[in-house]
């Protein structure tokens, strides 16, 4: 049976399900802690305090005494989302390194702790369907509703059916219904209002299609696959295919590579109103041709979404661009790196500098995907 379902605002135990691994008083705690490691970018300053969770009751114990001592608070998951700045932060950060992977016929529920691309592959192992293609995405579960993480035509949005989270607000555990998370592209109610939920579980509900893949959305996955949108493959041949995709445009981890070093994408693709779009459309003519058409996706409701990487490139910003410690990579436009001595303070620089020169030349402001932490553009 699937686990029971409760309503925004109740609480429910744990214990039950998966029992707990430790005491609270056995919690791991540091003071003047490297934050740096805990990141892809492998950046930022030492925390004050930090402190490691992994149990459920260790991560609402941890939120409760930082929030009755008015202390702040940084929540890190797998770290792939954070650019925290050279001077560190001053409060405690919280490690949350919770563990639980429940499989029940289709329904999934993952601890925010677990690490999420281990987490698709089993799910590929057990020939379901529905986050496949978002297989390679480093970090961990329980930051994917934050940020409605997706890649390659799948979003998480489609298939978490709740979210269990701790509400600071009101003290108490409570699990939020799909409907009422407020999922948006890269986007979510949990991002909207970052200081009041930390994620502890979410649960998915994912398709049995006899081991094949969902239908396939993004162009650049189907001719990989030599099929047409629309079409199913094999979960395995669509998660493989994802995977090799990544790795070509430095996506998936790897410590000796630098192309890696970096936050995945590090700027959102710009979503445009109609007047904006033709106003952008009118800067392409101008700067490129009036032959020269750039990518346009229906984003409902009027808007139309392009994309991140083409503005980039055309704006000058090529693969490689810099001569710096923080370059875009090698293989990828959209990705900021690290090539190993990079500051905080170096890689914003660069954002800027492409930010301004992709503003510049098109009319349109390219927005940071990855949480400034202590910083900002």
């Amino acid at each position: 049976m699937p686990p029971p379902r409760a309503h925004a605002g109740e609480e429910r135990p744990y214990g039950r399900a998966y029992g707990r691994s430790r005491t609270l008083e056995r919690v791991q705690e540091l003071h003047d802690a490297p934050l740096a490691p805990l990141t892809t970018f492998r950046l930022g300053g030492p925390a004050t305090r930090l402190v490691t969770a992994t149990t459920d009751e260790e991560v609402t114990e941890a939120v409760r005494a930082a929030d009755a001592d008015g202390t702040p608070l940084l929540v890190v998951g797998g770290g792939s989302n954070l650019v925290i700045a050279d001077e560190g932060f001053a409060g405690t950060a919280l490690r949350i390194a919770t563990t639980g992977f429940r499989l029940e016929g289709t329904s999934l529920e993952l601890a925010a702790g677990e690490n999420w691309s281990e987490a698709v592959a089993r799910t590929v192992e057990a020939g379901l369907a529905g986050v496949e293609c978002m297989a390679g995405i480093p970090g961990s579960a329980g930051a994917t509703p934050i940020q409605n993480v997706g890649a390659y035509g799948q979003e998480v949005s489609s298939t978490i059916t709740e979210v269990v989270a701790y509400d600071r607000r009101s003290g108490r555990t409570v699990t939020v219904p799909a409907a009422e998370c407020g999922f948006s592209y890269r986007h979510s109610r949990f991002k909207a209002d970052p200081t009041r939920f930390v994620v502890l579980r979410v649960r998915f509900e994912l398709e049995d299609a006899g081991g094949l893949s969902a239908p396939l959305r993004y162009a650049e996955t189907a001719r990989a696959l030599g099929v047409e949108t629309g079409e199913r493959v094999p979960v395995e041949r669509a998660r493989e295919t994802v995977l090799k995709l990544r790795a070509g445009k430095g996506m998936v981890l790897d410590p000796e590579d630098h192309d890696t070093w970096s936050a995945g994408s590090f700027f959102t693709n710009p979503v445009l109103t109609e007047a904006e779009h033709a106003a952008f459309l009118a800067r392409v003519a101008e700067r490129l041709g009036p032959d020269t058409v750039p990518p346009a996706y229906p984003a409902g409701d009027g808007l139309v979404k392009t994309s991140a990487a083409w503005l980039i490139d055309r704006a000058g910003f090529t693969r490689g661009y810099g001569d710096g410690p923080a370059r875009i990579s090698t293989k990828h436009t959209l990705a900021l790196t690290n090539r190993g001595s990079a500051t905080t303070a170096d890689l914003l620089a660069l954002a800027r500098e492409v930010r301004d020169g992709v503003r510049e030349a098109f009319g349109v402001t390219l927005v940071n995907e990855p949480v400034t932490v202590g910083c900002s553009l």
